[in-house]
């Protein structure tokens, strides 16, 4: 089914994209555009999402990068935080 109709977005895309780290409808915006034209799609990417579900939110709390390209660089940097602490 289609989230976004303006960019022919999925909802399977969109879980794809939540998987691979997006936890945002900005995150997903950036992977895919879904939401950047007429925004009527923003609240069902928001509930695709979930409120709290993304597994890396600390590390976006403390502005660290989430996303799974990302991710070795974050991981090294919350090992890095945890043996400081």
């Amino acid at each position: 089914m289609y989230v976004c109709s303006c960019f022919g977005v999925t909802e399977k895309q969109v879980k794809e994209h939540a998987e691979a780290g997006a936890c945002t409808p900005r995150q997903i915006a950036s992977a895919c555009k879904a939401g950047t034209d007429c925004g009527s799609c923003v609240r069902r990417i928001q509930a695709i999402l979930g409120r709290g579900n993304c597994p890396r939110r600390e590390l976006l709390d403390q502005g660290m990068p989430a996303l799974t390209a990302d991710l070795a660089v974050a991981d090294d940097l919350a090992e890095d935080l945890s043996e400081a602490a």
